[in-house]
């Protein structure tokens, strides 16, 4: 590559990572519009710009019991369905499944082993009792992790909150770290929020009174909707009166977004249901014409209309004298879909911004006077060779700026000593080089001989120091948590960076110098 070509790309990766960086500084306010809103700033972490941290610890056990109530219910239908008339209920985390003869015995071990290979049954005489195996609850604690903080994820997604570190601690517990966030009780009600979403049908045909006085019947529950004054603030229960199988749930739905009722003005949430779930609903619709539907969200009865005639557009909505924000914070939550399991707060901490503003402050004055006194020191040891290392650890600052702004990276504090490591590295990096040509010059070789000498015998010692440096930081990223990802990611686009400002912008530089005349000393 001619001296031309490195010169109008050294100074192309330049122009780019000013143009890139120019956004995250005090002067985007003078910027044109289509410059900020194509050229994202950089991000700040917690520890700069305030924000909320949050221990969650997932209750993995309850998570169990929901699998094993689903298989139950699988198994349920599927026994049904083969026209086996049995008896099957969970009992502390038991599946049991009563039985007439040996004959109806055999059929169900047959369905099971079939259907079920994660149960193990035991043979009690008339009954049996199925437990999960111990591998499979080590698989469902493990998924249930994994998908709460999938769901977390989406749901702070949508409120809006930018870059957020959401990351698993231990074996169930979860990290969130939400950086600026402005509303913090109302994050705290959308994460933790369980979104169960069920649809039931109301027992019109026993007596209520009967149920409260404790003569509740066999397949039937009592949930309550409550409804709280927003005036006075008070809340009232109404009580009702369900049957207890759960006909159409919050997983078949495709999409949950906020209305407004037009005759009173109050908003809604409409839901629409994917391809099974609109057949689903459809069919019971159309089964229970005349009958009370209630919608259930995490045990709380919304509403119980009466299913005036069959709906085939697989829609419902929920309806409640709900707020805007209420409103459009349960559309996040089904859209979202439902925790797993419950989740519990261990730990919630909110940073304050002028701690925030504090440590950018410090951050960047320990970063000025480090990179000054490297600047200054280079000057004074190398001399005109000094001037250029400068430049280059300038180049190496403004690219890696540029680059963090276009790779939307969180800037934390251990992201400012990622960079004051670079500055480091950079300076080390010119050092190799300059004591070989040094070397050289002593043998007598002429400067230009010299400089390609020293880059050339530098060059790997300079690649296998950065090369290791690089997998390190590679490690750090992979294991870390949040404040050590944020170092480990501005010190791997350093070491990068550096290569190309140490290896291709000062040869460049020396490149230059020497074909404009012919040098017989060199300032170093």
């Amino acid at each position: 590559m001619n001296i031309k070509t490195r010169f109008i790309l050294v100074l192309l990766a330049l122009l780019l990572a000013v143009v890139l960086f120019i956004p995250s500084t005090p002067i985007s306010g003078e910027l044109p519009d289509w410059w900020k809103s194509t050229f994202p700033k950089i991000s700040l972490g917690l520890d700069l710009q305030g924000g909320m941290y949050l221990l969650l610890k997932v209750d993995t056990d309850k998570a169990v019991e929901n699998h094993i109530g689903s298989l139950a219910g699988n198994l349920r239908s599927l026994l049904a369905e083969k026209k086996i008339k049995t008896d099957v209920k969970t009992d502390a985390g038991t599946i049991v499944v009563a039985y007439g003869d040996k004959g109806e015995r055999d059929r169900v071990e047959n369905i099971v082993s079939e259907n079920f290979n994660t149960l193990s049954g035991d043979d009690k005489g008339g009954k049996i009792l199925y437990t999960i195996t111990d591998a499979e609850q080590k698989k469902v604690k493990k998924w249930s992790v994994s998908q709460a903080i999938e769901t977390i994820r989406n749901r702070i997604d949508k409120f809006g909150v930018r870059e957020p570190i959401i990351q698993k601690q231990g074996d169930d517990e979860i990290v969130i770290q939400l950086p600026g966030l402005k509303d913090p009780k109302r994050a705290i009600k959308l994460i933790g929020k369980t979104a169960v979403l069920e649809f039931k049908l109301v027992d019109e045909k026993h007596s209520l009174q009967d149920a409260l006085q404790g003569r509740l019947r066999r397949g039937d529950e009592i949930l309550y909707q409550r409804v709280t004054d927003k005036e006075t603030g008070s809340v009232r229960q109404t009580p009702y009166l369900l049957k207890k199988e759960t006909l159409l749930t919050g997983d078949l739905l495709s999409d949950a977004r906020v209305s407004i009722d037009q005759r009173f003005g109050e908003p809604y949430v409409l839901l629409t249901f994917n391809r099974l779930g609109a057949k689903i609903f459809d069919r019971i619709t159309s089964q229970n014409v005349g009958k009370r539907f209630a919608i259930i969200l995490d045990n709380n009865v919304y509403s119980a209309p009466v299913i005036r005639e069959r709906i085939s557009g697989g829609r419902a909505q929920i309806s409640g004298g709900f707020t805007m924000d209420e409103a459009r914070d349960l559309a996040i939550v089904l859209r979202a879909g439902a925790l797993p399991a419950p989740v519990e707060i261990m730990q919630n901490v909110t940073v304050g911004p002028s701690l925030g503003k504090d440590s950018i402050e410090k951050g960047v004055f320990a970063t000025l006077v480090g990179g000054l006194l490297v600047l200054v020191f280079m000057i004074l040891y190398y001399k005109m060779s000094g001037i250029i290392a400068d430049f280059a650890l300038f180049l190496n600052i403004v690219m890696l700026l540029g680059a963090m702004a276009w790779f939307e990276t969180t800037l934390t504090l251990p992201g400012i000593a990622g960079i004051i490591l670079t500055i480091g590295m950079g300076v080390d990096s010119n050092v190799l080089i300059f004591e070989r040509i040094k070397e050289e010059l002593r043998t007598g070789r002429t400067v230009r001989s010299a400089i390609d000498a020293g880059y050339d015998r530098a060059f790997w010692t300079i690649v296998d120091s950065h090369v290791t440096t690089l997998i390190t930081a590679a490690v750090l990223f992979q294991f870390g948590s949040g404040p050590i990802k944020g170092f480990a990611v501005t010190l791997s686009l350093g070491i990068l960076i550096n290569l190309f400002s140490s290896l291709i912008g000062t040869k460049t530089v020396y490149d230059y110098i020497t074909s404009r005349k012919r040098l017989e000393t060199l300032s170093i």
